[in-house]
């Protein structure tokens, strides 16, 4: 398996760490056209992998590995031309570039009349090319022989019932399901269900919501959680959902800004802390008490009479210049820490 060899100029050497390990192999047929629905067609299958349980699917870590087979034909033709297999593709990334960059290869030989040998290639991710590996003219190359252990096994009707009625939910009904319940768009619905873990991460924080909507999860996840996941190599599943419905609460009750929100999750996602003990470990509440609020603008006010005269007479301009004034002096008041929804509209209303 991927992994499982170690390459030089002179010889492989094989490693058996993964002795004993089931492996899996799907083949498809070859009516993939281009790289980027060959990574659609293996960013679904290993969503499907992944929900019912057969893989964690971890393509770096080699729980989940690519060959390539690509051969180039000419448009409006239909015969398959040599091909060649591009072995233990480790990430999407790599899938792209490989098949790209191997149509691109194979086109130029056929255009400058050299022929396409038929062999198992290597990617080179440094490089950002195929190498050649071993050949595989002939199909005897393979050496395949029956493993006396491992019998076939025909399904039975009975078997197959029996596991489709354990099935859960599959990627494609369960994007359906979230766009249908939580009023998302199929972007957002295709991302949470095809990065492991991350619906079930979404779906958890969204049943422990005590204020908020599925919607506020669902755009911590796509623009923080998912940059977290991306950038630690972290999983969805060391995640504890909980704590992102804390954070929409504390944001969507005032008690922190969605700016503060945003440093409070960093936290909380990389050191495991509940969002609130972040909020008072760095004394970030804000101050959303009207009866608070109130008294505040009102000494400002009153600190500022020419201001407030200036405003209501000046034009539009001017007007702006001094409200921003007014609400600077009332932040230092605060020491920044006054809701600012619930102060703007305080302010409009002692101003108007």
């Amino acid at each position: 398996g991927g992994g499982g060899r170690i390459h030089d100029a002179e010889h492989s050497l094989v490693d058996y760490n993964r002795s004993g390990v089931p492996l899996l192999e799907i083949v498809s047929e070859p009516d993939i056209r281009s790289a980027e629905q060959a990574k659609s067609y293996v960013e679904e299958l290993r969503a499907t992998l992944f929900a019912i349980g057969v893989s964690d699917v971890k393509m770096e870590e080699g729980s989940l590995r690519v060959d390539a087979n690509v051969s180039v034909r000419p448009a409006g033709t239909s015969g398959l031309r040599t091909r060649t297999e591009i072995k233990n593709l480790n990430s999407l990334r790599s899938l792209v570039r490989a098949i790209d960059y191997e149509a691109r290869r194979q086109i130029s030989a056929y255009e400058a009349g050299e022929p396409v040998v038929q062999e198992t290639r290597h990617w080179d991710e440094e490089g950002g090319r195929t190498r050649p590996g071993r050949s595989k003219e002939e199909a005897h190359d393979y050496r395949y022989f029956p493993e006396p252990d491992l019998v076939p096994i025909a399904p039975t009707d009975e078997m197959r019932a029996r596991v489709r009625a354990t099935m859960p939910e599959l990627p494609a009904a369960r994007r359906s399901r979230l766009v249908a319940e939580w009023g998302i768009k199929d972007d957002d619905a295709r991302v949470l269900v095809d990065v492991p873990g991350l619906a079930d991460y979404a779906e958890k924080a969204v049943a422990a919501l005590e204020s908020g909507a599925p919607r506020d999860v669902v755009n911590w996840v796509r623009q923080d959680v998912l940059a977290y996941l991306n950038e630690s190599g972290a999983s969805a599943s060391e995640l504890v959902p909980e704590m992102l419905a804390e954070l929409v609460r504390l944001v969507g009750e005032g008690t922190i800004s969605r700016n503060q929100g945003k440093d409070v999750l960093d936290e909380s996602l990389r050191e495991q802390k509940w969002p609130r003990d972040v909020v008072e470990a760095r004394g970030l509440a804000q101050v959303s008490d009207e009866a608070a609020l109130s008294a505040a603008i009102d000494e400002v006010l009153a600190a500022h009479p020419d201001v407030v005269e200036q405003y209501r007479a000046g034009d539009d301009k001017e007007r702006k210049k001094k409200r921003a004034f007014l609400m600077g002096e009332l932040m230092k008041s605060l020491k920044g820490k006054g809701n600012p929804q619930l102060l703007n509209k305080l302010l409009d209303e002692r101003l108007s």
